[in-house]
């Protein structure tokens, strides 16, 4: 099999994936922009050749270096980044090479939030009342049926940026006089707890693994706020989440890949459909996975990708937290205390890459436990403040 990874060394753990890949026999041909010499000795042990652009955005560099790698490997079997600012490029380039997987004729029902809805809408999930607005008669239109607050977002953004809370009229207008060239859309503020359901589908669409995961807070307002976020996988996934969660998979036909979907949890067993993502969660959380399950995830994917399925006899053991610290706050307990007193919980604590730190903080812990009192006292210690 030969697959080609774009962007192989971001983020940085994710050359676990390409590593498993390499050990299962696959070619596992890296195209970034990156200088060779640059990159870390586990991302270039994890790759059997690596193919340098100059502009990752140039779109006839792409070709030239996929043609190139068919020239020397034979037929591409298959093209994947598992990040979603490079989930049309990856469509568009197996358009080209025909290559198995989703093509640019279904993208934006994955990329564009307008068109999102149908599929929930379609699978029996509530959506928030909204749609795309280009002018602000367009927007006062919306709120006249929505009220105020209201959300705006790019409508094929990724993650939380360029996303703002509007509040009132003066917002609105404010907005729109600031408004990026991009498609937004906007929509009702919906006012519940953010759950995630997230896993990843074989090739007939099966899940080989699924876990939750619920939120301190959302995105937007860990972004816009600079507040702390935590967030902890569920040992025990309510049963409303779960069937929720398993019509969207079939809803999106998710196929020999990850899925990270999210909802507003508006009171216990009721959800409201927020986004799907067809990549792995952000941040450290395939980690999470492995540590709430005892589990290899990067492994489970390799096999899943070569054989199109694979057998995973598995129990969510722990919750997995992850949380956050900022360098703009003065703490109660100095990162040695925290370790002092919590060592045996925690699995791991790193600084986080700056192009995370807004919405994962300057520095993580992630730490597990059987027990979520235990994991809420641990949050607690982690981000006290003076």
């Amino acid at each position: 099999m030969n697959l080609v990874y774009l962007s192989p060394n971001f983020p940085h753990h994710y050359h676990q994936f390409c590593k498993n890949l390499k050990l299962l026999g696959v070619n596992v041909l890296g195209v970034g922009d990156a200088p060779f010499d640059e990159l870390d000795p586990m991302v270039k042990d994890a790759l059997t050749e690596y193919y340098r652009l100059t502009d990752m955005h140039d779109y006839d560099q792409l070709v030239r270096a996929c043609g190139y790698y068919t020239h020397r490997y034979g037929k591409i079997d298959r093209c994947e980044s598992l990040n979603e600012y490079w989930l049309a490029t990856e469509a568009r380039i197996r358009d080209d090479f025909n290559i198995t997987g989703i093509r640019g004729r279904g993208i934006d029902f994955i990329k564009r939030k307008s068109m999102m809805k149908g599929r929930f809408q379609s699978a029996g999930i509530p959506v928030a009342v909204g749609r795309v607005v280009s002018t602000v008669d367009e927007a006062r239109g919306l709120v006249k049926i929505t009220g105020y607050p209201v959300v705006a977002k790019p409508d094929a953004g990724v993650g939380a940026l360029d996303t703002f809370r509007l509040d009132n009229a003066a917002d609105l207008e404010a907005f729109f006089c600031a408004k990026p060239a991009e498609d937004y859309i906007m929509e009702e503020f919906i006012v519940g707890r953010i759950v995630s359901f997230d896993g990843l589908a074989d090739a007939d669409g099966n899940l080989v693994f699924f876990t939750a995961h619920r939120f301190s807070q959302g995105i937007m307002e860990t972004v816009n706020q600079a507040r702390h976020i935590h967030y902890t996988s569920l040992r025990d996934i309510p049963p409303a989440l779960e069937k929720a969660g398993r019509r969207c998979v079939q809803a999106f036909d998710v196929r020999e890949r990850f899925f990270h979907i999210e909802f507003f949890e508006t009171a216990p067993g009721k959800y409201v459909a927020l986004e799907v993502n067809m990549r792995p969660p952000g941040g450290f959380t395939t980690d999470m996975f492995n540590f709430a399950c005892d589990i290899d995830v990067y492994h489970l994917w390799a096999q899943v990708m070569v054989n199109g399925r694979t057998e995973l006899d598995y129990r969510r053991r722990y919750h997995c937290c992850y949380a956050s610290r900022k360098n703009r706050y003065d703490y109660r307990n100095s990162h040695d205390q925290v370790m002092e007193k919590y060592r045996p919980f925690m699995v791991q604590a790193a600084s986080v890459p700056g192009v995370f730190s807004s919405a994962l903080g300057d520095f993580g812990y992630i730490f597990r436990s059987p027990d979520m009192e235990q994991i809420d006292e641990i949050v607690g210690y982690i981000q006290a403040t003076k």
